[in-house]
């Protein structure tokens, strides 16, 4: 009798021990298939449901922190926005197309035209630069309508075409000159690799010129106010996957990328913009 009461509790056990471990699993599995199924994607307020792609976003921060760097306003990074979307998908893209066989990245400019070399065409900040170059010279630019002003730059084939991206190009500019604070968010999976602190700090300044910016361990941080900080802050935000970086805070407020809950307050310096990447991941 006691020798079979030992042999219901060990059949019990081994029960329990079973259903935990199935439990575990599923639950496991739940997270993975959960983490594969979110939608990587970067959204502006106002944007009228035009999501960005992460490469497009981050080249929209760099278009974007080009004008800030000049000192440029908000309308011209807008005029740029719609240009480079028409254009290439807001992508450096290496071809060009029948209207424009050596058109060549982010703007399609063409060599033959005197844009620069194919290699400077391919380089997104001569490409950028290029761009405002041309625009700053085309009169009241600021105040013409967004398909006139990109017209009178690239000199389109189909110049009606750049109004079609407006109300995404208006959204994308004004948050990430910083113009929209909390304008801007990135629904993203974890990072698959370690961010690099020293590579980030690289990317600020490239980016935005002369802003006083440190790298300590995993974190950079920005001496910013304003909306210069909140502009440094959304570009990090548009850089995140590419940077592996894991949290943005800034004036009050925080984006964290394993949250996938936007903007929320939290602690921050000010006059900072603190800039955390992601640790070695485990497996």
């Amino acid at each position: 009798m006691a020798r079979r009461r030992g042999w219901r509790r060990r059949v019990v056990l081994l029960l329990a021990l079973a259903l935990v471990a199935g439990a575990i699993y599923t639950a496991v599995g739940f997270l993975q298939r959960s983490e594969t199924l979110i939608t990587e994607r970067c959204t502006a307020a106002g944007a009228g449901g035009e999501d960005l792609a992460t490469d497009q976003a981050a080249n929209a921060a760099l278009i974007s922190a080009v004008a800030v760097q000049r000192g440029l306003p908000a309308r011209a990074a807008s005029i740029a926005l719609a240009t480079s979307m028409q254009e290439s998908k807001l992508r450096n893209i290496g071809h060009g197309d029948q209207a424009g066989p050596d058109s060549r990245g982010l703007f399609q400019q063409r060599p033959s035209q005197g844009w620069g070399t194919e290699q400077e065409v391919m380089d997104p900040y001569h490409a950028t630069n290029a761009f405002y170059d041309a625009l700053v010279k085309v009169a009241g630019y600021e105040s013409l309508p967004i398909t006139e002003a990109a017209q009178q730059v690239q000199r389109s084939a189909y110049p009606g075409a750049y109004a079609q991206h407006e109300a995404m190009a208006r959204s994308f500019a004004s948050a990430l000159t910083g113009h929209t604070a909390q304008g801007l968010d990135c629904s993203l999976r974890k990072p698959t690799a370690a961010g690099d602190a020293g590579l980030v700090q690289q990317r600020v300044a490239a980016d935005f010129g002369t802003i006083p910016a440190t790298a300590a361990g995993s974190t950079v941080t920005v001496s910013a106010a304003d909306t210069q900080a909140w502009a440094v802050a959304q570009w990090a935000v548009a850089n995140a996957k590419a940077l592996s970086i894991t949290e943005v805070r800034v004036a009050g407020q925080g984006w964290t990328r394993v949250s996938n809950n936007g903007w929320q307050a939290a602690d921050a310096p000010a006059g900072q913009v603190t800039i955390t990447v992601a640790a070695e991941p485990t497996p």
